[in-house]
């Protein structure tokens, strides 16, 4: 079996094109182009791929798509798949960017985003209201709140305060662990 880098590179571009939904929708698309109508993979390979994506850090897409280009053509193949999978949405990405540049200016669309805007300030407030419930417990909990939100308008690199926070809370459970 002869595969070539374009050949590789095609198919993942046409995946990536097709590929809407997340990473469970890759599997049939693959079991369709690559075992299928190529026989380049087995059923078993795009499964087994597909577990081992899932453990792997990022898009379960590219790292499949990794996986596939190197075992048909080691670093060019696993290269030329991962152009593929990222060029269609990168393509189709450019192409709503600029749609929506043209759109935004017209009023009607104007006054629907001013209202999503609006909802999403609701949604945000919702959100905010029952993690204080959960959080602010106790007077030391409204005092470390209120801390940290002078040092973050105080432009604290926001990282540091969390890593901060966590060791505090480490701390505290292990101090209530011993106490109990």
């Amino acid at each position: 079996m002869k595969v070539s880098f374009f050949s590789i590179l095609n198919v993942f571009f046409k995946i990536g094109a097709y590929l809407l939904g997340g990473g469970y929708v890759i599997i049939p698309i693959m079991q369709d182009e690559i075992v299928q109508k190529r026989k380049w993979l087995t059923s078993d390979e795009v499964c087994d791929y597909y577990c081992v994506s899932q453990c792997l850090s990022g898009i379960i897409a590219i790292n499949m798509s990794i996986l596939v280009g190197y075992k048909l053509l080691k670093l060019k193949g696993a290269i030329a798949a991962i152009l593929g999978m990222a060029l269609s949405p990168f393509i189709t990405i450019i192409i709503i960017a600029n749609m929506l540049n043209q759109i935004l200016h017209i009023p009607f669309i104007d006054s629907v985003f001013w209202g999503v805007n609006i909802s999403v300030i609701v949604l945000i407030y919702l959100a905010v209201k029952e993690m204080w419930e959960k959080s602010i417990v106790d007077k030391f909990s409204a005092f470390w709140f209120l801390l940290i939100l002078v040092l973050s308008v105080l432009k604290i690199n926001p990282i540091t305060l969390i890593l901060v926070s966590i060791a505090l809370g480490t701390i505290f459970f292990l101090r209530d662990r011993k106490n109990a």
